[in-house]
């Protein structure tokens, strides 16, 4: 096993009016610089999303929410924000916007495996809470604080 490295991440949601404030998580994006690990995970509940905001274009949400993993592979499929190193494409994704799509702040972490750490943001912060709390998974290995 590797010793644990440092990681930044964000948590993607959607912000259906942005002057109410009110948003729903549907995934999250984890840098890691020291294993080059940079990538981003979608999992948007839909009926979730449309009991939350009805009128909501679900298209155009998805063709937004297709970018951020897009961006983490890089190369020319990307677009030009695909060519950037690693870092600079990280700190793109998470620029503030006032958008629909929008990016929460940037915390850290530490783990030993950066996808193992990514899968225990997606089940803890973006999946539905399950009502039995002993369902909930275990993450031992990965550690986050805030920044």
């Amino acid at each position: 096993m590797s010793a644990p490295a440092s990681y930044d991440y964000a948590i993607i949601r959607v912000v259906p009016r942005v002057e109410r404030g009110e948003f729903l998580n549907v995934g999250a994006i984890l840098f890691c610089r020291t294993r080059r690990f940079l990538q981003a995970r979608i999992e948007l509940d839909e009926p979730r999303l449309r009991a939350f905001a009805p009128w909501l274009d679900l298209d155009e949400v998805r063709r937004h929410l297709a970018i951020f993993p897009l961006i983490c592979r890089g190369g020319r499929a990307a677009g030009p924000i695909g060519q950037l190193p690693l870092a600079e494409r990280f700190h793109w994704l998470v620029a503030p916007r006032s958008t629909v799509v929008q990016v929460g702040p940037v915390h850290c972490g530490r783990c030993s495996d950066p996808a193992a750490a990514l899968e225990h943001l997606i089940a803890s912060m973006v999946r539905a809470p399950r009502p039995d709390a002993a369902d909930a998974p275990s993450h031992a290995g990965c550690q986050t604080a805030e920044r």
